[in-house]
């Protein structure tokens, strides 16, 4: 069972609605939750698309923000990305950032012609990987009149450096290896060749260090396990992420506002601090003291202010 349920001090006093939902990116359906405030009428209002981590879910941390966004007033919506959760596409669990960025534009396109949307007061935040994703979303879709992060890394730098930047290169060349392999495997017909995300067990997880850990906890134990999460990745996935550079073009979302949020004791949060100052004003980056990278997708001490912050800056950049 997910943990994620949101607890009596992340609730506000606004009922939400939430709704199921279809959409097409890209010829294949995805699926999504909106979350919408009980009594908003018949007006418009500002609306917010939440994008999930590599390996996530909407039920998971996405859907955590979003439903708290909503309860600060706006209309959000949360996905599953393509060859996700619930959303359509195969090979299972592929991380490709090209689809990736597109199935954020078509969650756009989709909450535009909502009834109750205003359709030039859209907000983007990415969690995780899709911060990654929401910068070049945001750089070249125009629709998108703010944009925030929440723990956001570029995967390809992940991938080609590792989460602290650290990486041998020979783990990269190990992995590149594997997916040429891999992809002439599929040539012969053979089936689809993945690796595991995460460590098999507690004790594997805390030998490979405290951010591996973490990440092992949140979607492996009841913490925020869903079943729906992948837990494998085709080896496929590495040779598409791997020269993905997600904060490449972060300049060219000015003078859109652009928020950055990072908790203090994030490993990550190199990739951030090296992104942050090519952006264009407006821009802030905003420290939540303590908290880790996976401390952002659930902890209710580091999640509130979060989402205090994030609600006030996408009040003040749309308008409301």
């Amino acid at each position: 069972m997910a943990s994620n349920q949101l607890s009596p001090q992340l609730l506000g006093k606004i009922n939400i609605k939430k709704q199921s939902v279809t959409f097409e990116s890209s010829g294949l359906s995805l699926s999504g939750d909106l979350y919408i405030p009980d009594g908003i009428g018949d007006g418009k209002y500002p609306a917010i698309v939440v994008s999930h981590p590599a390996s996530g879910v909407k039920e998971q941390t996405a859907g955590l923000y979003a439903r708290n966004l909503a309860e600060h007033g706006f209309i959000t919506l949360a996905f599953d990305a393509t060859y996700n959760g619930e959303s359509a596409g195969e090979p299972r669990g592929l991380e490709d950032p090209g689809q990736r960025i597109e199935d954020i534009k078509a969650a756009v396109s989709f909450i535009s012609l909502h009834d109750n949307v205003d359709s030039e007061k859209i907000g983007l935040l990415g969690i995780c990987a899709s911060g990654g994703y929401a910068i070049p979303a945001t750089a070249s879709d125009h629709r998108i009149k703010a944009v925030a992060t929440v723990s956001g890394i570029s995967i390809g730098e992940f991938f080609r450096v590792g989460y602290d930047g650290k990486q041998p290169s020979s783990v990269l060349n190990m992995m590149l290896d594997n997916a040429g392999k891999a992809r002439t495997d599929e040539a012969r017909n053979e089936a689809t060749k993945t690796f595991p995300i995460f460590p098999a067990d507690e004790a594997a997880a805390r030998a490979l260090g405290q951010y591996v850990y973490e990440g092992w906890e949140y979607y492996c134990t009841p913490r925020g396990y869903h079943p729906r999460s992948a837990k494998q990745m085709p080896w496929i996935s590495v040779d598409k992420m791997v020269t993905f550079d997600g904060f490449r073009f972060i300049h060219l979302i000015a003078p859109r506002p652009v928020l950055t949020i990072v908790g203090t004791k994030a490993a990550t949060k190199w990739m951030a601090e090296e992104a942050f100052p090519r952006a264009g004003e407006p821009k802030e980056l905003f420290w939540i003291e303590g908290a880790s990278h996976v401390d952002l997708y659930d902890k209710e001490q580091f999640v509130i202010p979060a989402v205090a912050k994030l609600s006030d800056f996408y009040r003040d950049s749309l308008g409301v």
